[in-house]
C-alpha cells in the first residue's frame, strides 16, 4: 500500500500543472462531437505516459538521454513541432470558422505523442522524479511503483477529456471551445520558446 500510495503522489505531482499536454486533451474532449471522438488523443496519451514510465523505471530513458546529440534533437525537433501544431490550432479556430479546431483521428494521435514524447521537460521529469524513486524499490514493488503511475496517467486523461466535453456540451456559442483552443495554442509557443532558449543557451 505504501508503494501505491507513493505512485499515486508522485503521478499527481507531475501531472497536475497545467502543461501542453493536459491543454491538448481538455480540448479534444471540449472540441470533439462526441467523447468517442476523443479517444484516439486519449488513447495516445495514456500509452505514451506509460511507455516513458515503464522506460524511466527500467533505466532504459535514464541512458538514452546521457547522450548530448539525442538530447540537442529533442529540443530541436519538439520546439519546431509545437510551433507548427500551435499555428495549425489558431489558425482553424476563430469567430470566422464559428468553432474550435476538429482535429481527427491521425492528427490528434500526432499531435499527442509529440506533445508526450517529443517534450523533453517530460521527460526529465519522469526520469528524475518517477525514475529515481522507483529506485528504492525491487522486483514486484517497483512494478507495482510503475503500474500505480502509469494508471494515475489513464485515469487523469480519461476525466480531462471527460470535463472537456462537459463544457463543450454547453458551449452553445462555441466562444469557450475557441479561447481553449487559443490557450492551447499560447501554452505551445511558450513552451517551444523554452525549449529553443535552451538549446541556444544551455
Amino acid at each position: 500500500m505504501g508503494v501505491i500510495i507513493h505512485a499515486v503522489v508522485l503521478a499527481f505531482g507531475l501531472i497536475l500543472p497545467l502543461g501542453v499536454q493536459n491543454v491538448f486533451i481538455f480540448n479534444q474532449g471540449m472540441s470533439q462531437r462526441s467523447y468517442a471522438r476523443a479517444l484516439p488523443a486519449i488513447v495516445t496519451a495514456g500509452l505514451s505516459d506509460t511507455l516513458l514510465i515503464g522506460a524511466a523505471v527500467g533505466g532504459v530513458s535514464l541512458i538514452l538521454l546521457q547522450w548530448p546529440l539525442l538530447a540537442t534533437v529533442l529540443y530541436a525537433g519538439g520546439s519546431l513541432f509545437l510551433l507548427y501544431m500551435a499555428w495549425s490550432i489558431w489558425r482553424s479556430s476563430g469567430p470566422a470558422n464559428g468553432s474550435a479546431a476538429v482535429l481527427s483521428a491521425g492528427r490528434q494521435i500526432a499531435f499527442a505523442a509529440s506533445v508526450s514524447l517529443l517534450n523533453p521537460h517530460a521527460l526529465l521529469d519522469t526520469i528524475a522524479v518517477i525514475g529515481t524513486s522507483s529506485l528504492q524499490y525491487e522486483g514486484v514493488a517497483r512494478f507495482y511503483f510503475a503500474i500505480t503511475a502509469a494508471v494515475v496517467s489513464w485515469v487523469w486523461f480519461l476525466g480531462l477529456a471527460g470535463a472537456g466535453r462537459l463544457i463543450g456540451r454547453t458551449d452553445r456559442t462555441g466562444r469557450v471551445s475557441v479561447f481553449f483552443n487559443r490557450l492551447s495554442a499560447v501554452v505551445m509557443v511558450g513552451m517551444a520558446g523554452m525549449m529553443l532558449w535552451k538549446l541556444v543557451f544551455s
